[in-house]
Order: structure tokens, then C-alpha cells, then sequence
């Protein structure tokens, strides 16, 4: 064990977080995503939240303050409500970071733009559109 280290970032996505460089991107994924077909590297989550998995990942990672996106959601289709959950992500994100800057993807805009992404974590979380991209920062 290590000090400091949220109990949830297991070894592997440790050593994934660690090996990221800046513009670097990562995808906290829902239980709907499909993670093992749009990953370059999967980290599997099970059981844990989307919240509670950003919360552990933005302890230990900045988000990139040269970009102007850097914590991208997955857009709702057809008239679908604003899910709930972004207000939580929001809240935690803020708390962790004073450089969010919010941008929207269409589903398969985001998908294509997951394929990318150093890594996805595949969560347990059960709300829908509850997917991010998170852009890593400079460490300083």
C-alpha cells in the first residue's frame, strides 16, 4: 500500500495514470460503455461509480490548462434530460481542479475520440451519458 493513494486506483491504472503524459487522454466509462471496443488499454472498474472514480483520478492527475476542452461528456440524443450525475461530476471536478473546462462530444464523435485515449477505465456506474474524457495537465 502507499500513502496518499485512493484505496480504488488499483496498480494498474496507477501505473496507466503515472505513464500518461501531458494532452494525454483517459475515458471513465459507464457500465454501458463499450470499453473493450474503443480501448487502446482497459482498466476495469466494476463496482465502483463514475464519481467516485473521478474524484480518486483528479487527486492524483491535473487536467490541462492549455486546452479548451479538457473534461468532455458524452452529448444526450433525442430530447434526453441532462443526467443528474453531471452535476455531481461538476461538483467533484471543481473541487479538485480550478481549471475545468466543460465540452460535449456527440455519442459517436465520442467514441471515435475514446479510440484515442491513452486509457479507458471501465466503472460499474449505472447512469446513462455518465462517460468523460478527461485531458491530463502539466504536473508543477
Amino acid at each position: 500500500m502507499l500513502k496518499g493513494i485512493p484505496k480504488i486506483i488499483s496498480p494498474a491504472l496507477l501505473k496507466i495514470l503515472s505513464e500518461m503524459g501531458h494532452g494525454d487522454e483517459i475515458v471513465i466509462a459507464d457500465g454501458n460503455f463499450p470499453a473493450e471496443n474503443y480501448g487502446q488499454r482497459v482498466v476495469r472498474a466494476d463496482g465502483l461509480g463514475g464519481v467516485e472514480m473521478l474524484s480518486a483520478v483528479l487527486s492524483l492527475i491535473p487536467l490541462d490548462t492549455y486546452a479548451k476542452e479538457n473534461f468532455l461528456l458524452m452529448q444526450t440524443t433525442q430530447g434526453d434530460p441532462t443526467p443528474t450525475i453531471w452535476e455531481e461530476y461538476f461538483s467533484v471536478a471543481n473541487e479538485k481542479d480550478d481549471n475545468v473546462r466543460v465540452g460535449e462530444l456527440e455519442r459517436f464523435a465520442f467514441y471515435e475520440r475514446a479510440k484515442n485515449a491513452y486509457a479507458v477505465i471501465a466503472t460499474g456506474e449505472g447512469a446513462v451519458y455518465a462517460n468523460i474524457i478527461l485531458k491530463k495537465g502539466v504536473i508543477k
